[in-house]
């Protein structure tokens, strides 16, 4: 399996929901969020199985930097057969 990376310029309002959406996809490998600088404020891995109240935290810390980023930018590693 091969991987490849995307993307998407976000306003920090609208990031935990666009994480949200992300992992329903189920194909994602790894997310990090970047500031408009391009420094990079989070990353963190996601295994098959990972769901619910397990990445609960991780949401959560995500939705309270939400509140001190004005626009960043979401990077997905995505696995590919």
């Amino acid at each position: 399996m091969s991987t490849t990376k995307e993307s998407f310029s976000i306003s920090g309002e609208k990031l935990v929901e666009k994480v949200k959406e992300l992992i329903k996809e189920g194909n994602i490998r790894r997310i990090s969020i970047h500031d408009k600088s391009g420094k990079e404020l989070m990353n963190f891995p996601l295994t098959i199985g990972v769901v619910g109240a397990l990445f609960a935290p991780v949401l959560a810390a995500i939705g309270a930097a939400a509140a001190l980023i004005g626009e960043c930018t979401i990077t997905v590693e995505r696995e590919q057969e």
